[in-house]
């Protein structure tokens, strides 16, 4: 080791040693610039932690208040929207649900049921599972059955039956309930979990009840963790009408990136004789919009949402049909048949003769405008003497929804569940307003009533009375729609692009003086969407 060098001028000896100090003498103190240099890097740490802070307090912040409780009363959710009209005496919203309101009526969603007593006309059991199966087509599909199969079964009745379906949960180990799609049942016969029920657990059933008031193509689904279930084939159709001959179900889906028409891929054929006037009832049970139409012939668009459109005339445009809505197509069938196309040719049912083989061509570029389509006819009220106006805007910004960071939906612009609760007493005239600047398109479905279409963008409605369940709102697009609050209960209010609703893109619709026993999460695991 080499030793250090020393000093070439050391110390004398009666010298005061360089590391002491005399009594008298007082040390010299940190020069000016060494002192500043200290001052500096002081106010930099102060600085930069308040830098840190100012960042990580409003993130702390904003993560905090985005927790969404992990067990929470869906009729407290969100703050109260009265639609301009003053809160009734004793309707304050978020008290115990309103439950706890002294000197005034309320009633519970459980109450709302459709006939306790009676001898149904149509009485059904269908029994949900998580299990592999196969395609009418042949492909095999690891998701969700109803009794056995994807599509589950056509349930078919006529105005006035009184339909009952028990619903039996055999293996979804998530819970599951079923949705009436379109159908505008009691509020206890909605089938929302953690809203109008409890989802229905493994080896646990549930027996929905009601009339059947409306004709019309409607389809039924789960309404449990609904973005995955619905996708992985927990649904069926359902038909309110007689049976006849030319009544065609067409349920379009995909399955693990595979799009089907009633389960099948590719070409399926639906034997019509030539000369019957068809009804095509096209379903759209996926998640974004889809066109459709017939080709080989000129057709009428002859409902939409199970509302028959007045005055309809022969078209052969294109139909854009939303997510989770339904449109009958009429024509009568050509002695070669015709084909029901599904975005492409590739995707098309004949129907005809057996065997025959009608033309395949893809569908025209324009579509079937029903701003404009068919002729007037009454509404039955006035929506210019609405007692509620609302508005619902949609947007998107970042943050954190329940702690997760991203770009989320937002309603008047708030993100969920801190949006607004669309407040209404029954009896009244409702108007709302829809715009969306999201950037993206949402197909808008309303539980539990019919609204209809007043104007697109500013432009008046003049064609027929455009009545719908599900609307499609596009980005920059503004509707305004209206409709009667005759319907008592706790709806939602959401986008039937699924994954989109589980992104926080739903609110309700909530009647005055409806209590819910039912919670969100929890010990009953109620996930609605």
């Amino acid at each position: 080791m080499t030793e250090p060098k020393q000093p070439s001028d050391p110390t004398p000896a009666d010298a005061t040693p360089a590391d002491s100090t005399p009594a008298d003498v007082t040390p010299a103190g940190p020069g000016p610039e060494q002192a500043g240099g200290g001052k500096k890097r002081g106010w930099g740490r102060l600085v930069a932690l308040g830098v840190i802070l100012a960042v990580l307090v409003p993130l702390g912040y904003l993560w905090a208040t985005s927790l969404v409780p992990g067990e929470y009363n869906p009729a407290e959710m969100g703050y109260a929207d009265y639609g301009g009209v003053p809160a009734t005496p004793g309707h304050d919203h978020g008290t115990a649900g309103m439950a706890g309101m002294a000197g005034m009526n309320s009633m519970s969603v459980a109450d709302l049921t459709g006939p306790k007593t009676g001898i149904p006309n149509v009485n059904v059991t269908l029994t949900a599972r998580k299990q592999k199966f196969q395609l009418a087509s042949g492909e095999t599909v690891d998701g969700y059955t109803v009794n056995g199969t994807s599509p589950g079964p056509t349930i078919r009745a006529r105005v006035g039956d009184l339909i009952q379906v028990t619903f039996v949960n055999e293996s979804v180990k998530d819970g599951a309930t079923l949705h009436w799609h379109g159908i505008d049942v009691p509020n206890a016969e909605d089938g929302v979990a953690g809203v109008t029920q409890d989802a229905v657990p493994v080896g646990g059933k549930h027996v929905y009840r009601f009339k059947a008031e409306q004709a019309g193509t409607y389809w039924y689904h789960s309404h449990q963790v609904s973005s995955d279930e619905v996708k992985g084939g927990l649904f069926g159709s359902i038909v309110i009408a007689p049976t006849a001959p030319g009544d065609v179900v067409a349920a379009i889906h995909t399955y693990d990136g595979k799009r089907t028409i009633n389960g099948r891929t590719g070409t399926s054929q639906a034997d019509v004789p030539p000369g019957t006037t068809a009804r095509v009832r096209v379903i759209n049970t996926d998640n974004a919009i889809l066109r459709v139409g017939l080709v080989g012939t000129s057709y009428k668009v002859v409902a939409v949402d199970g509302r028959d459109v007045h005055g309809p005339a022969p078209v052969t445009d294109a139909y854009a049909l939303p997510a989770g809505g339904r449109v009958d197509l009429e024509a009568v069938v050509p002695a070669g048949g015709m084909r029901l196309v599904a975005g492409t040719p590739a995707l098309s049912l004949a129907i005809g003769p057996p065997g025959s083989n009608p033309p395949s061509a893809n569908l025209p570029t324009d579509t079937v405008d029903l701003l404009t389509y068919g002729t007037p006819a009454p509404i039955g009220f006035d929506p210019g003497k609405a007692n509620r106006n609302f508005q619902y805007r949609i947007g998107r910004r970042p943050g954190f929804l329940d702690g997760v960071p991203g770009l989320w939906w937002t309603i008047n612009g708030h993100k969920f569940p801190d949006v607004p609760m669309f407040m209404v007493a029954e009896g009244d005239v409702v108007r709302m307003t829809i715009s969306n600047t999201s950037g993206q398109a949402h197909p808008m479905h309303l539980h539990g009533h019919h609204a209809v279409v007043l104007s697109r963008n500013g432009v008046r409605a003049t064609g027929s009375p455009w009545w719908t369940d599900t609307l499609e709102v596009g980005n920059k697009e503004t509707y305004e729609i209206a409709f009667v609050a005759d319907n008592p209960g706790l709806w939602m209010d959401h986008c039937h692009n699924l994954p989109h609703a589980s992104q926080g893109l739903m609110t309700h619709l909530m009647y005055e003086g409806i209590t819910t026993p039912y919670r969100v999460g929890g010990s009953t695991n109620n996930k609605p969407e």
